[in-house]
């Protein structure tokens, strides 16, 4: 068995292609404790940014961000795209199964929730 995230954005549920690195992992260990669940803030009219109350492994390097991108920023803040930017970051991965206007809708109509939790899957 295999432990992997699951996202949900406001109760939605989202398909995340997850980098295979030490933040991802952190990030999996800390929703393996019980659902983390993150109060996410609008900023700048192209991403949601919360706190995850911890930091975590960082490998920040210059990125060029999409809508659907989810990275780590300082080191502490979990970040969704629902546009474009450009920045160091530690890449934590990608939504997959969403078009950059269903994210807009999703994400740009004031602040969200995201949970992360932890489930088991075969290999």
């Amino acid at each position: 068995m295999i432990r992997t995230l699951q996202m949900t954005i406001n109760g939605t549920a989202v398909s995340v292609a997850w980098e295979d690195n030490d933040a991802v992992r952190a990030l999996t260990e800390l929703a393996s404790a019980g659902t983390l669940t993150v109060p996410m803030s609008m900023y700048g009219g192209f991403e949601q940014v919360g706190e995850l109350g911890t930091a975590l492994p960082r490998a920040d390097v210059q990125t060029a961000t999409r809508p659907g991108d989810v990275v780590l920023y300082s080191g502490d803040r979990i970040v969704v795209f629902y546009g474009s930017n450009s920045w160091a970051y530690t890449r934590l991965g990608r939504i997959t199964d969403k078009t950059g206007e269903e994210l807009a809708l999703l994400l740009g109509g004031g602040d969200a929730v995201i949970t992360l939790s932890c489930v088991e899957k075969a290999e």
